[in-house]
């Protein structure tokens, strides 16, 4: 009679161990220092000359990128679905030009307690193996850029599943200076949720 209790109870136990390995993977040693200093770096490449996409004046008072706090619930684990048919398309650029992407997979996960998608995009003339996924949420024009925001997800053939961390959300050198040409996210990545994640508007610092 004390056998279900004692499954119970290791249950939890298991449970339990789950939360502390995955908390431990994501602890401020694994991923929170990491992700700091991707963000300082950002910070130093952009008050340089060579890398920034600010004019010289708006170099001069830049100080630092506004972020999000990094919270893990906006790293997610996404299924990745092959496309029926991986065909070419030519994403509008904000100077109304376009530049070829390969729709390359569909990235399919649960935020905030609904079903998302988004069209993962693989640029033409790129060798890495990562993807480029352009998207636009709840926070555009209010606390991010209205234009919307990148990301570049790490990805390897045949990977069933992959990571979609918006905590690494950011906004293109078009935010910062209108200057520089950008692709536009297309409609299939509108997300109708808020992403409190990542890479706020920039206002220039005084």
């Amino acid at each position: 009679m004390q056998r279900p209790v004692k499954l119970v109870i290791y249950a939890g136990i298991l449970l339990v161990l789950f939360y502390f390995v995955k908390e431990t993977f994501l602890s401020e040693e694994n991923y929170l220092k990491p992700l700091l200093k991707e963000r300082e770096d950002k910070d130093l490449s952009f008050r340089s000359r060579t890398n920034s996409p600010f004019t010289e004046e708006g170099r001069q008072t830049f100080k630092n990128l506004v972020y999000y706090e990094p919270n893990v619930k906006y790293r997610v684990s996404a299924k990745v679905e092959e496309l029926p048919k991986q065909d070419t398309l030519l994403m509008p650029l904000t100077n109304g030009s376009y530049e070829p992407y390969l729709r390359y997979a569909a990235a399919t996960f649960e935020l905030e307690g609904k079903p998302q998608r988004l069209t993962l995009y693989k640029k033409l003339s790129e060798e890495k193996e990562q993807l480029f996924v352009p998207f636009t949420d709840k926070t555009n024009g209010f606390e991010t850029y209205g234009g919307g925001r990148y990301m570049d997800i790490p990805f390897k053939e045949d990977a069933k599943t992959v990571v979609l961390d918006f905590n690494r959300a950011y906004s293109p050198f078009c935010a910062y200076n209108p200057e520089y040409v950008c692709p536009v996210p297309p409609k299939d990545n509108r997300l109708t949720i808020a992403i409190p994640a990542g890479e706020k508007t920039y206002e220039v610092q005084k």
